[in-house]
C-alpha cells in the first residue's frame, strides 16, 4: 500500500486547472519509486477512449511519467469494458463511475478536509436511498445534487435528504435539472475559452 496525502501538496489544494495534473503526477511518482524497488517493468492505469473527449490535465503527468493505457491504447470504450467484464463474470462490471471527490469543487475554491468529508457524506446517504449514480457539488452555500433523470422520483418523493446535507454544512441544496453528466464542473472552462 501506497498512501499519498494529496491535502499536503499546495498545488493541488489550491484547485487550480492542472488539479488532476498535480494530483496524477505525485501518485504516480510515488507508485514508480515502489515499482523500481519491486522490479517491475511497467505501470498501467485504466483511463479509456471515452476520456478523450473531456478535460483531462492528469494525462499530461501519465505521458511524462511512461505510465501505460492499454485500454485507450486498444481503444476500448466504457461501455465495451462493461459488457467485457460482464461476459467473464466480473462482479465489478456495471459499478458506478467513481471520480475523485475533488472534481465536486469548483476550480479556485481551495480543497479542504471539510469539504471533502461533506461531500463524502452527502453522497454516501444519497446512495443509501437506492440512488445508483451520485455527485453533491460543492458551490460553498449550495449543494448542486446531480443524478440520473429516471431517479429523480426517489428524491422528490423522500425530502430527509434536505435536513442530512444541510447538517453537514450546506445552507441550500438543489436538485440539477439536466441530471448527471461527467465533467460538469469542466463547463465553466469551456464557457471561459470560447468553446
Amino acid at each position: 500500500l501506497i498512501f499519498i496525502d494529496e491535502l499536503g501538496n499546495a498545488d493541488f489544494v489550491k484547485n487550480d486547472t492542472q488539479r488532476c495534473f498535480f494530483c496524477r503526477e505525485g501518485l504516480f511518482t510515488s507508485i514508480k519509486h515502489l515499482s523500481e524497488e519491486m522490479g517491475w517493468p511497467h505501470i498501467v492505469e485504466g483511463t479509456n477512449k471515452d476520456d478523450e473527449a473531456d478535460y483531462r490535465p492528469g494525462k499530461k503527468a501519465i505521458l511524462e511519467l511512461g505510465i501505460k493505457s492499454p485500454l485507450k491504447e486498444l481503444g476500448f470504450t466504457k461501455a465495451e469494458i462493461r459488457e467485457l467484464s460482464q461476459k467473464m463474470g466480473l462482479s465489478t462490471w456495471n459499478k458506478p463511475s467513481m471520480a475523485c471527490l475533488s472534481s465536486r469543487i469548483p476550480y479556485g475554491d481551495k480543497i479542504t478536509p471539510e469539504k471533502i468529508y461533506r461531500i463524502s457524506e452527502s453522497e454516501t446517504f444519497l446512495r443509501s436511498l437506492g440512488l445508483t449514480q451520485v455527485r453533491v457539488r460543492d458551490h460553498g452555500e449550495v449543494a448542486r445534487i446531480e443524478i440520473l433523470p429516471h431517479e429523480f422520483s426517489i428524491l422528490l418523493q423522500n425530502t430527509l435528504y434536505v435536513a442530512v446535507i444541510k447538517s453537514l454544512g450546506f445552507k441550500y441544496v438543489t436538485l440539477d435539472c439536466e441530471g448527471y453528466r461527467t465533467g460538469s464542473m469542466n463547463a465553466l472552462l469551456k464557457v471561459a475559452h470560447g468553446a
